[in-house]
């Protein structure tokens, strides 16, 4: 393995969250949830969307080598979709409450468990690390946007 298939596996696995045995798509998606109020909700919305695209890039070239280093096919350890769709559940929200950050994770989480359609789909048709990521960014878009009508259906 060379240096870009280890930085490849440490990017997409966020370390070693991707590598806790039971649940990992669930860890990563709490290190998203707790890295956002410090690195992702302060940024201005063209910010947040530009973090965004990065994460999709980057996460598919290591989604796609990760895949190919331990010869799997969306492996549990790879994490860094759950981090771009976590947080594109939050993109609505700039200075989201406890209650909100709470359920941006029960929903996301949620759509990204059961992937109903379109979900689903769009993880089969694409290939590699994109359908990895794409499925996530969707859910998280999703869920955001639910969340968000309920926040105005609040009030």
């Amino acid at each position: 393995m060379n240096a870009l298939d280890r930085l490849a596996l440490e990017l997409s696995t966020l370390g070693p969250v991707g590598r806790i045995p039971q649940a990992p798509g669930t860890w990563g998606s709490a290190a998203a949830l707790l890295l956002a109020p410090w690195i992702f909700l302060p940024l201005p919305l063209w910010g947040r969307l530009l973090a965004l695209a990065g994460i999709l890039v980057l996460g598919t070239w290591a989604a796609t080598r990760a895949e190919a280093v331990l010869g799997r096919t969306d492996p549990g350890c790879v994490v860094i979709d759950e981090v771009l769709g976590q947080w594109t559940a939050l993109l609505p929200f700039a200075a989201p409450s406890l209650w909100t950050l709470f359920a941006a994770f029960v929903l996301f989480r949620a759509l990204d468990i059961a992937k109903p359609w379109p979900i689903r789909l769009v993880e089969r048709s694409l290939p590699k690390g994109l359908g990895v990521m794409a499925d996530d960014l969707l859910a998280g878009a999703l869920a955001g946007a639910l969340l968000f009508v309920l926040s105005l259906a609040q009030g």
